[in-house]
């Protein structure tokens, strides 16, 4: 786990990155066990500048964390995400691009996943379009080696195709249900580290 999503230079900040996607992509996937838990005990939470638009996210997600264990949080992921039949909240694009899971924009993501040279590992039981894989592909794509594959223009493009129009409202459903904790506080700090994201790839034209 990254000790802090804050960076002081372009390379800490491309690295702080992958690592902010990597953790996200975790903590989506499925709840937090008890040696990740204690890994937010001693996680910095303040940025290295004052005021950084992350640092009060960043904050209410350790704390979060820090207030809850295993079981609980288990507990919760399975409340919200889990269970035989309709979730609480689903965590895939589909459903909230098209209504429907499986739809047409699944099948879009799968062609550019496999123009990438991607594609879903067997062991893999949730379809593409989880948000956990999209993080894990935004990963990729932050820390990769193929230059060609892992650059600032397919970060872009596929952020702004396969998470900017339907991810704020994941996060938004998932802030809001009542039997949200630790998972209310980790849709604010996505939303918010979405919006820096956003801001980012907007200001690349």
């Amino acid at each position: 786990m990254s000790e802090s999503p804050f960076a002081t230079s372009a390379l800490d900040e491309e690295i702080a990155r992958a690592e902010v996607y990597g953790l996200l992509a975790r903590l989506w996937y499925a709840a937090p066990d008890a040696e990740l838990l204690g890994a937010f005990d001693v996680a910095p939470t303040e940025a290295p500048a004052a005021g950084a638009f992350l640092e009060e996210p960043w904050r209410q997600l350790v704390g979060a964390a820090r207030a809850t264990d295993a079981a609980a949080v288990h507990a919760e992921y399975d409340a919200l995400f889990g269970g035989i039949g309709k979730p609480e909240v689903y965590l895939f694009g589909s459903h909230y691009l098209s209504g429907f899971l499986h739809d047409k924009p699944l099948a879009q993501l799968r062609t550019d996943l496999a123009r990438l040279g991607l594609a879903r590992e067997e062991a893999v039981s949730e379809s593409e379009d989880h948000v956990a894989c999209l993080f894990e592909v935004m990963r990729y794509l932050i820390g990769g080696e193929d230059a060609a594959v892992a650059n600032l223009a397919q970060q872009q493009s596929f952020f702004a195709a396969h998470l900017q129009p339907w991810l704020p409202a994941m996060c938004d459903a998932v802030a809001q249900h009542p039997k949200a904790r630790f998972y209310a506080a980790l849709a604010g700090f996505t939303r918010a580290f979405a919006e820096v994201e956003t801001q980012g790839f907007d200001m690349l034209g």
